[in-house]
């Protein structure tokens, strides 16, 4: 039996703005964001700036009314299936009877809970990802698109695909005929899974795995529906943007000790074996395939009068909505420009090795957490990991300290500062100095960053343990990390050789059983 829809406490946040392409002067996006109904939809309209927008809010409009009106016992696919017919027969009664709106038509993507059941249903290239408890993303619709459909065929490659002369043109949308084929589809959930609801204005600036990373380092779901605007601003947000995101329930890990955010203990490397981690950084050094553009015009509100980031959390019957946080910044490769491509080769040839075989460390140690009243082999010479309540408590205390920088970078770089009587390089701790160059890292301040990781690496150095072992990899990988934010090819590659030495030769946490806690995780 399904756990009754309300007992399962739902939360979400949106966002949406017409992007920065001036010939896209109005925004043709909609969105619905219905908590109370369990009703989510993004619709990317087409057709021209008018005419898109009024499509796009029709279909919007008449799935909100669907499933306000409907009966208690009706099917939530039956009732999707009806609404989105409905509204392609209004769009396209419409479009042959005004002139104005003759090319008109719109994407849908559109998700009902019903306790841990989802209903999706789909049309166009407008997609709905779900990002599970343990941290992996899975996309749940297939694109309608004439270059994506001849991928999934066989008769085409990923890489034809990016520059096909058809590579605008979607070959599904409602409006466009008489009738319409819509996808739908209904899945069981876990407690704690997130769903991605976006227009290609998303998807076009952010690949798949950079979206994972996204909601996995995201202190709240406003955070990554900001997170998400930024990315797509710093590359030129060609298009109209729009993300809805969902979180049903809560995962045993949060209920157990429940924060209001999501678990930032999961890493990048967390919770997948070493060969996925291998196809990550292959896949997150690759050039992101651009979303496709439509065959029609171009098209909402001005900046200053999009509307803002919102969240809502829903116990019953009753809402509570709050406006957007500030954005986090967690450390992702910018994409696009030819140095950072060339650096990719580059990396991907130095580093990769090294950090799917750390990855696959992390795996192993959360597939096998050690027991403090049972022995445990560890390599010869390797030492054994304390597990006194004060390597605990220490433990602990790194994790409340990282948490916080991530979440106030700016304000704990302060606070380090003062701290140190404005003297923070100075420290003699390696911790805090990484801690410290973390947060410089996540406010833009690169090269500074990069002057706290190396003193923090040369202190461990001169103290080598196995928790500062770990700290050492998590202060290489950040270096890196720096590194290419700066677009320093020469630096990054010479760090990324750095991590991959260190890491092959079994410095205090290169063991497996050395790690203190896959919870410490590298930016």
């Amino acid at each position: 039996m399904t756990e009754s829809s309300t007992e399962i406490r739902i939360e979400s946040a949106a966002v949406t703005d017409r992007g920065l392409n001036e010939r896209r002067p109005l925004n043709e996006d909609s969105l619905l964001n219905d908590v109370e109904r369990h009703i989510f939809a993004v619709a990317d309209g087409v057709g021209g700036a008018e005419a898109g927008e009024v499509a796009s809010k029709t279909a919007i409009e008449v799935l909100e009314r669907a499933f306000h009106q409907h009966n208690e016992g009706d099917d939530p696919e039956d009732l999707m299936e009806i609404a989105i017919q409905r509204a392609n027969a209004s769009i396209y009664k419409q479009s042959r009877e005004q002139p104005k709106y003759s090319m008109m038509a719109t994407t849908i993507v559109a998700l009902h809970l019903d306790g841990l059941r989802a209903t999706i249903g789909h049309v166009g290239d407008s997609r709905l990802y779900r990002f599970t408890p343990d941290g992996r993303l899975q996309r749940e619709t297939d694109d309608h698109s004439v270059v994506e459909e001849e991928v999934r065929a066989g008769r085409m490659t990923a890489e034809q695909a990016v520059n096909h002369p058809s590579r605008n043109v979607i070959s599904r949308a409602i409006g466009a005929e008489s009738a319409v084929e819509v996808d739908l589809k209904t899945i069981e959930i876990e407690p704690g899974t997130i769903f991605l609801l976006c227009s290609d204005g998303i998807t076009r600036h952010i690949p798949d795995e950079e979206l994972a990373f996204v909601l996995r380092q995201a202190s709240s779901l406003d955070d990554a529906c900001a997170e998400m605007k930024k990315l797509c601003f710093e590359r030129g947000a060609e298009d109209n943007l729009t993300a809805v995101v969902i979180r049903s329930g809560q995962s045993a890990a949060q209920t157990a000790g429940d924060t209001g955010t999501f678990d930032d203990d999961a890493t990048l490397l967390s919770a997948r074996s070493p060969a996925d981690d291998a196809q990550t950084i292959a896949a997150s050094n690759a050039v992101a395939q651009p979303a496709l553009r439509r065959p029609f015009g171009d098209g909402g509100t001005s900046p200053e009068n999009a509307p803002t980031a919102t969240s809502q959390t829903v116990y019953g019957s009753q809402s509570v909505e709050t406006k957007s946080a500030s954005p986090l910044s967690p450390v992702v490769k910018k994409r696009g420009g030819g140095a950072g491509r060339g650096l990719a080769t580059l990396l991907l040839i130095a580093a990769a090795s090294a950090l799917a075989f750390y990855g696959g460390m992390l795996y192993q140690q959360k597939q096998n957490p050690p027991d403090a009243t049972a022995s445990t082999a560890s390599p010869t010479n390797a030492p054994v990991p304390s597990t006194s309540p004060a390597t605990e408590n220490a433990e602990l205390s790194y994790e409340r300290k990282r948490r916080a920088v991530d979440l106030s970078p700016a304000a704990e770089v302060s606070r380090m500062a003062a701290d140190t009587n404005n003297q923070p390089l100075n420290s003699s701790d390696p911790e805090f100095l990484y801690l410290y160059g973390r947060a410089l890292l996540l406010t833009g301040k690169n090269q500074e960053a990069v002057g706290a990781f190396e003193k923090s690496i040369q202190l461990i150095n001169e103290n080598t343990t196995a928790r500062n072992g770990q700290l050492k990899i998590d202060a290489r990988l950040a270096t890196v990390a720096a590194h290419l934010r700066s677009d320093d090819a020469p630096r990054a590659r010479e760090a990324a050789k750095a991590l991959d030495e260190v890491i092959h030769a079994g410095d205090g946490a290169a063991q497996p059983n050395a790690l203190p806690s896959p919870a410490v995780s590298p930016l």
